[in-house]
């Protein structure tokens, strides 16, 4: 019996190692450095808001919507999401304080707004082409009452992702009267490439 007690807490004790052994090797995964032509697509990299604007402009109108312009300080905020992503490695709508408070922080007055996020897009065209594939950035695509966006990313060679994406589109500002309260909206499953 003394035996068999042995046995088993070996085989307890060889099963917390190699569990240990997992866990410590989770950063070196997420720090893995990009393959050499990842790393040339980065650092070719750049977001060109006015065809951004061009891309969503013409899939809200297949979808019978108006319009949305570019607005300085929705792209501030979306800017400042994806540094914050970048620099956490992390793929979060809340790694730079939650989107409510990040709204009128930003100075942003609307009465509605949504953000969508992602990673690992070398292209704007692949991160529009994922968020329609995604119910919910989708719908913050199409929102109704969206009238203007900003776009941004942030890069990050250190990281899985190497690029992250936030997309911030709001509704026009209410009159003081109306008394209506902010409606926020954010996909909850932040959209990255498949595997």
């Amino acid at each position: 019996m003394i035996r068999g007690g042995v046995a088993i807490r070996a085989r307890i004790a060889a099963a917390l190692v190699a569990a240990l052994a997992l866990v410590g090797c989770g950063p070196s995964i997420e720090m893995k450095p990009l393959s050499p032509n990842a790393t040339r697509a980065l650092a070719n990299l750049h977001v060109d808001p006015a065809a951004a604007a061009g891309m969503l402009n013409a899939y809200r109108a297949s979808h019978g919507l108006a319009a949305v312009r570019l607005d300085n300080r929705l792209t501030a905020m979306a800017q400042r999401q994806a540094n914050a992503m970048a620099a956490s490695h992390e793929l979060s709508h809340d790694v730079a304080g939650n989107f409510a408070s990040r709204v009128v922080a930003s100075g942003i007055d609307t009465p509605r707004a949504a953000e969508n996020i992602g990673g690992g897009f070398y292209s704007v065209e692949e991160a529009f082409r994922a968020w329609r594939e995604s119910p919910a950035h989708n719908e913050n695509l199409l929102m109704p009452q969206a009238t203007r966006f900003g776009i941004a990313i942030a890069k990050d060679g250190g990281s899985r992702y190497g690029v992250f994406w936030a997309m911030e589109v709001a509704a026009e500002p209410e009159r003081a009267s109306s008394g209506k309260a902010l409606a926020l909206s954010r996909s909850d499953a932040p959209a990255s490439p498949k595997p």
